[in-house]
């Protein structure tokens, strides 16, 4: 695997438990934990299976070991994906949202012909709308719809 690749593996839950209890005691202590440490606090039977676990994180790009010395590990921050952990949005995205969706909507109504394809886009756009529970916008866009989509048949 190369070194891209390995950034890119997430870690298991032993791995996760693993690296939250390093990123708390670094917190908490300022330094990392002793491979003992990490053993009595995670109930693990040796050092030996604690040096495995961190090996293995080093090499998924998880842990940082500087220079190999004692209590050295860091915890290589990941850049998660931007994902909602819900489908609210913040005022602030939610004007941002309606604006990208009208200026579609303004490109849609100020072309010539309309195709099947854009009217598509236009009811998804709706639709995701409403999925973020933004239903006051998405209903202020259904007259809209209504006009596109019959100038769409009219020109079939």
């Amino acid at each position: 695997m190369d070194k891209q690749e390995t950034q890119t593996v997430r870690p298991t839950k032993k791995q996760k438990e693993l690296l939250s209890f390093i990123e708390a005691f670094i917190a908490e202590h300022g330094y990392s934990p002793s491979y003992r440490e990490v053993m009595k606090s995670l109930n693990y039977t040796s050092v030996a299976t604690v040096s495995l676990h961190i090996n293995n994180l080093i090499k998924r790009g998880h842990l940082r070991k500087r220079d190999h010395a004692a209590r050295s590990l860091e915890v290589v921050a990941t850049e998660k994906p931007a994902s909602l952990s819900s489908n609210e949005i913040k005022a602030g995205e939610e004007k941002w949202l309606v604006e990208k969706v009208d200026h579609y909507f303004k490109q849609a109504e100020q072309g010539g012909e309309l195709k099947g394809t854009e009217l598509d886009q236009l009811y998804v756009l709706v639709g995701s709308l409403k999925v973020l529970g933004l239903d006051g916008a998405a209903q202020s866009f259904i007259p809209r719809l209504s006009s596109l989509k019959k100038r769409y048949t009219k020109t079939i």
